[in-house]
């Protein structure tokens, strides 16, 4: 008696080339992508880079005809006259004001945005519709467009050439955005995690500040970036309510080396530059590593 053996049909070449063909084509993809994501660096980094570079040579070096990618003639000369020169309008005060002006902006504009967002997300009230279209409405419009009427309403309160007053400018500008994004983050935190620590045992305001706050800290971070760097970079409201050198901030004191007569030392000019880019790069490396913490703190514990 015999028995009949059985092979296994042998397997289909086609679909195993098939699914070798498709991790080659997503190396390819990701070599792509890497290769985009660092032209898009370069291209970012690289004015950065010249300004910094410029900053350290000498100024007839830089209006020379050949470019130089390195400073050869190493110089700190020009960040000593940004300094210390006494031709121009004082660096130091500029940047007393212009830290002052930014502090009092960041500060006062996240409390109140804080308290808005919390009462536009978690209050129902008859006019929260029309206060949110509102926000959406005066971020449309230019802040340029009121400096007519800003400066009038300046000059009517003797605020002119003053930080309170410029701050108050600042504040009122950067809000409507900072109100926004707030309210992304308030949104996101559910309700529910204060309800279940008021059943714990915890009154609204200790649930709030122990359970809802931490979570709310990154949005907060962010949303104080934000305002820093609109309110520390910006000129226009500067250069016309603050116009004095005493009471100029640096983006008003950097205009300071336009010559008319265009005999601008560039080596200097890019040395102001990068003086006025340190502050902000040192506040984001400072709370960079604060805006994603407090993830998941204040979260339910076991």
């Amino acid at each position: 008696m015999t028995t009949a053996v059985t092979t296994a049909p042998p397997v289909a070449t086609p679909a195993v080339s098939g699914r070798r063909r498709r991790p080659a084509g997503r190396r390819i993809g990701s070599l792509l992508a890497g290769a985009a994501a660092i032209v898009v660096f370069l291209a970012s980094v690289f004015p950065v880079y010249w300004m910094v570079n410029t900053s350290f040579q000498p100024n007839g070096q830089v209006r020379g005809s050949q470019l130089h990618f390195w400073p050869d003639d190493f110089t700190t000369e020009n960040y000593t006259n940004v300094i210390f020169e006494s031709a121009r309008a004082p660096f130091l005060p500029a940047l007393a004001n212009s830290l002052a002006v930014t502090l009092i902006t960041v500060a006062v504009s996240l409390v109140f945005a804080f308290l808005a967002a919390l009462a536009v997300t978690r209050f129902r009230f008859r006019s929260r519709a029309a206060f949110i279209i509102t926000i959406l409405i005066i971020q449309m419009i230019p802040a340029e467009a009121m400096i007519i009427s800003i400066f009038r309403l300046m000059d009517g309160w003797h605020l002119l050439n003053t930080i309170v007053g410029l701050s108050a400018v600042y504040g009122a500008t950067v809000l409507p955005f900072t109100i926004w994004t707030l309210r992304g983050f308030v949104n996101g935190v559910p309700v529910e995690l204060e309800e279940a620590a008021m059943i714990d045992g915890l009154s609204r305001s200790r649930a709030f500040w122990q359970i809802t706050f931490p979570l709310l800290a990154p949005g907060l971070v962010a949303t104080g970036v934000f305002g820093f760097i609109q309110a520390w970079n910006e000129f226009v409201f500067a250069l016309v309510l603050n116009p004095r050198p005493e009471a100029m901030t640096l983006p008003v004191w950097l205009r300071t080396f336009l010559d008319p007569n265009g005999g601008i030392n560039w080596a200097e000019l890019m040395a102001g530059s990068t003086l006025v880019a340190i502050p902000v790069v040192v506040f984001f490396l400072i709370v960079q590593g604060r805006m994603t913490s407090g993830l998941v703190a204040g979260a339910v514990k076991g």
